[in-house]
């Protein structure tokens, strides 16, 4: 297994250094030509390569309407200012995931001058389905260097920096200050605090977007800086800690987060080739995408900076050293240690309960995951009560027990509860015994450790988990 993962990361470092090298190629290959197609008198603001390359964005009415100074005399009024814009930009994608791919594919290719990079996770099979600037080839590798892997045979004229580490409260400062516009492409209030935080403290706007199974949403924060609303203004507390699913456990479809990186690119756009001059801008938009709804796309106009942010407004408490010193993003957002409800005697390891079943041993093992995780893979032998039920499941009177609990489950029988990780099972079993299903202690209920990423991790590799 050693050796097989050693040779994928060896193909993805051959692989990420020849896209350099073309890359590299393609560039001198582009100078060269224009160089030899141009005279001594060339006085064009943009190559002759940029003319060819960028086009048919150029001449879309308005994108090149206004023409910075050192380029105002009249035979230069369609030399396209919007893309002289985007070349001079300098962009950060906090996250190359679902939505950082496919935004910053069309960044790369509107020709935006510098892109950056912050992500500290490798590339996983399951993230292919979504993440289109990363391939099977490249499993294993930094998602950071995997997509300026892509992106360079994109475009080769972009420079692109790499930030192979998560973005914290100690390094924000350092990364975000190099650029002029970020992108939030996480997927975690943590984050999306912390990224708004920098932003504010920094003057820097802000395009974040968010999505999950079929919908999505999309904001842009504090444009112009200093004016514009930021996260904390329309989300003054973060949601509940139990609230927050990420992909992995509610899943999401390819398409909805790349519409939604594809539309945080848009908004990057409007944000770099705008001009005051133009007139006020238009009021604080959130957009609210359902795939499945009868009117997939709704507008929902946001009252502006909120009166007392503690980020943004005038009385704002919030420092570049606060965040460095004092701000604990993790406390504020109420996330919370891995479930540890029952007692070390009350779980089982997969080792044990494969001895369990091998021995046919009577029991009844029930699995909490939802039914869309239960109908992917299961162990033989177990039942699905989705955690929802028992979420939602207060007590009835007299000890009753609720109908959806199997009622031919014998006395004697120990129950052992199953999830994905093993944090769900801790609340199962403990509903169980509240509902006396334990009979006071005479009858086993508990649940297997690490669930089945630890059955698969440890007991059955070709299980199909996810």
């Amino acid at each position: 297994m050693e050796r097989l993962d050693h040779l994928r990361r060896e193909i993805a470092q051959r692989e990420a250094e020849l896209a350099d090298l073309k890359a590299q190629l393609a560039l001198a290959e582009s100078k060269h030509r224009a160089a030899t197609g141009q005279s001594n008198e060339w006085k064009w603001p943009l190559e002759s390569d940029e003319y060819q390359r960028y086009a048919r964005q150029m001449i879309v009415p308005n994108f090149g309407l206004q023409v910075s100074a050192e380029f105002n005399s009249e035979s230069m009024l369609n030399t396209g200012a919007g893309q002289l814009k985007l070349k001079r930009s300098r962009v950060l994608f906090v996250g190359a995931g679902g939505l950082g791919c496919p935004a910053a594919a069309y960044l790369a290719g509107a020709g935006v001058g510098e892109l950056g990079f912050v992500d500290g996770d490798t590339v996983e099979v399951s993230n292919l389905h979504r993440q289109i600037a990363h391939s099977t080839s490249r499993v294993g590798m930094s998602k950071v260097g995997s997509a300026i892997t892509y992106l360079r045979e994109l475009n080769p004229s972009v420079t692109y920096h790499a930030h192979q580490t998560h973005l914290t409260t100690q390094n924000a400062k350092d990364i975000v200050s190099r650029y002029d516009l970020v992108l939030d492409c996480t997927d975690h209030p943590t984050s999306r605090y912390l990224i708004s935080d920098i932003c504010v403290l920094l003057s820097k706007p802000l395009v974040s977007a968010s999505a999950l199974q079929t919908s999505g949403q999309l904001i842009v924060l504090n444009d112009p800086p200093g004016e514009g609303p930021c996260y904390r203004c329309v989300f003054p507390k973060p949601p509940p800690p139990e609230s927050v699913v990420g992909c992995g456990e509610g899943g999401i479809l390819g398409p909805v987060v790349g519409v939604m990186g594809v539309l945080q690119a848009l908004e990057a756009i409007k944000v770099i080739i705008s001009d005051s001059a133009q007139g006020p801008k238009r009021p604080p938009m959130m957009l609210l995408f359902s795939a499945m709804g009868d009117t997939p796309f709704r507008s929902v106009k946001m009252r502006g900076k909120r009166k007392g942010c503690f980020a943004c407004s005038d009385e704002a408490s919030l420092t570049l050293e606060s965040t460095q010193s004092s701000m604990d993003y993790v406390q504020f957002c109420g996330v919370s240690a891995p479930v540890s409800l029952l007692h070390p005697e009350e779980r089982i390891t997969v080792e044990d309960y494969e001895e369990v079943s091998r021995l046919k041993s009577a029991h009844v093992l029930l699995d909490v995951r939802e039914k869309e995780h239960f109908d992917l893979c299961h162990l033989e032998g177990s039942v699905n009560i989705p955690i929802s039920r028992f979420m939602s499941h207060c007590g009835g009177e007299n000890g009753e027990i609720p109908d959806w609990v199997p009622t031919d489950i014998p006395q004697e029988s120990p129950i052992y509860v199953v999830c994905r990780v093993g944090n769900d099972s801790q609340i199962a079993a403990q509903k169980l015994k509240e509902m006396g299903l334990d009979r006071d202690g005479q009858r086993f209920i508990g649940d297997i450790r690490g669930g089945l990423k630890a059955w698969k991790d440890s007991i059955d590799p070709g299980i199909p988990f996810t």
